[in-house]
């Protein structure tokens, strides 16, 4: 009797205890039940949706009851489970490509929806005829800068302005380019998003915190030279109304050949400050599409990192050397669209940081003052730390790329297979960055390169110097200002 009532006790926890089990499953697959059920992906690329800082498990059966169990014990509610969002093409740059709009650049319609079917470039669109208007202003620019040229004394002050608007007028076409091929990029982008979510969070705040950074600068720089110009033309007035003699002294190409009229001179002045944000946008928009390649790298390489040392099938190699070979398309992709914009820029940022430290190193003592002086030095430095800025980022590509070999070589021998091997292959054989129209490749070590050059062609330019103090220059606002003495050093960097 006793045996029988201990037997109907055993079984009643048993049921118990089975019941409870059941009741914890089926909580548990109601939370993990986006997750497909013949995925042989490690548990720890998985283990991010839900909880961090989690010990990684690496294909259990039951790693995912595991996972949802620990959850449970931790008394994290399944309300308060929240799968982070993944990473959005059209998001993440969603800030710079307004603010191109803004200087009549990028004439594609639906970048504030993320459907990317309603992304599209029309030729009939206004702001494609906004894009055609401004830029035959900037020829008209270029075209005065060298009819200008042509009936002066030859010099690199007069020289300097045709490079920087006719620079201008090239990146505008090239932005008018990768207009036509955006929304066929983006649709490439986001089914690569869709093969394989990308959860950098970061990548929104880096985008909009850089836009507004440089922004901000380049405002704070173009004020200082208005300012600056301001003083000088007011010392040098020869002209009953202010703005006449402050328009005549910023664009001489201009009013030695047309006669001055208020709305000629506001035309002019807005010509110019489209051309210097122009200039400065470029370098933004190579910034934010290299964080987003950068950040397409690294989740891969995130994954294989997690990998190291682990007792991991060929299928997961096979299917994160998929993944790569995505990612590496992707950048090639990219640098079809964009290599020529990068071409210009690079092309942009060397001419103008050599002409400018040449100035600055020739003649110090004739900047005019310290107020020149300091707004001078400033400029330098901004241009410099923007040119080294684009160029770190962008290399970051190249680094990123790399990066899967140093976990690949440490395979043990016996978990060695052809996928791994076709991995390393890859990765050590092939080249991924950003080119110049594919003269350069964006790597650290073209930074290098380019510091070499500078240093040639400060020698070479103080060596063969011929021009006199009392040349006269005219000065560019957020470039130089100099008065058409002592501040004729034109650096038109934008």
């Amino acid at each position: 009797m006793f045996d029988t009532a201990t037997n109907i006790i055993l079984i009643f926890f048993f049921v118990l205890n089975t019941g409870v089990q059941t009741m914890e499953r089926n909580r548990c697959d109601s939370v993990c039940r986006d997750l497909p059920q013949d995925d042989n992906e490690p548990v720890c690329l998985m283990m991010s949706r839900y909880k961090r800082g989690y010990e990684f498990f690496v294909n259990l059966c039951h790693a995912r009851r595991t996972i949802c169990r620990e959850n449970l014990e931790n008394k994290i509610g399944i309300s308060k489970i929240a799968k982070p969002k993944p990473v959005v093409f059209q998001e993440a740059l969603r800030t710079t490509i307004i603010i191109g709009q803004v200087f009549s650049l990028f004439p594609v319609s639906g970048v504030c929806n993320n459907n990317v079917s309603k992304v599209k470039f029309e030729w009939s669109s206004w702001k494609c005829f906004g894009l055609l208007l401004s830029m035959t202003g900037q020829i008209l620019m270029t075209i005065m800068c060298i009819y200008n040229t042509v009936y002066s004394k030859a010099s690199l002050n007069i020289e300097t302005p045709v490079i920087f608007y006719g620079m201008t007028c090239i990146t505008m076409a090239m932005f008018l380019r990768v207009a036509t091929l955006w929304p066929k990029l983006v649709r490439h982008i986001t089914a690569v998003e869709e093969s394989d979510p990308n959860y950098d969070t970061s990548l929104n705040r880096k985008c909009n915190v850089t836009c507004v950074i440089i922004l901000l600068l380049s405002s704070f720089e173009y004020v200082l030279s208005l300012l600056f110009a301001f003083v000088k033309a007011s010392e040098l007035k020869n002209k009953d109304s202010w703005y006449e003699s402050f328009a005549e002294y910023l664009y001489p190409w201009v009013f030695n050949y047309l006669p001055f009229s208020p709305l000629l001179g506001v035309m002019v002045q807005l010509i110019h400050f489209q051309a210097t944000f122009i200039v400065i946008f470029s370098d933004l928009f190579i910034i934010c599409m290299s964080y987003y390649l950068t950040s397409r790298l690294r989740h891969i390489n995130t994954k294989v990192l997690v990998a190291r040392q682990k007792h991991l099938p060929e299928t997961f190699w096979e299917r994160t050397r998929e993944d790569y070979t995505r990612a590496v398309k992707l950048v090639r992709k990219v640098d079809d669209v964009i290599s020529g914009i990068i071409f210009i820029s690079f092309a942009h940022n060397l001419f103008f940081v050599c002409v400018q430290l040449f100035h600055t190193l020739e003649r110090s003592s004739a900047l005019g003052g310290y107020k020149t002086e300091t707004y001078f030095v400033f400029s330098l430095i901004y241009l410099i730390i923007r040119s080294v800025a684009v160029s770190l980022i962008t290399s970051q590509i190249n680094t990123a790329s790399m990066s899967p070999a140093l976990v690949l070589y440490d395979v043990p021998t016996s978990l060695y297979c052809i996928e791994v091997q076709r991995f390393l292959d890859q990765v050590t054989g092939d080249k991924i960055a950003l080119t110049g129209l594919q003269f350069f490749r964006v790597t650290r070590k073209l930074l290098l390169n380019i510091a070499g050059t500078i240093v040639t062609y400060e020698l070479v330019m103080f060596q063969f110097d011929t021009t006199t103090s009392n040349e006269l220059g005219t000065p560019f606002p957020s470039t130089n200002l100099m008065n058409n003495r002592s501040f004729q050093r034109s650096n038109f960097t934008g």
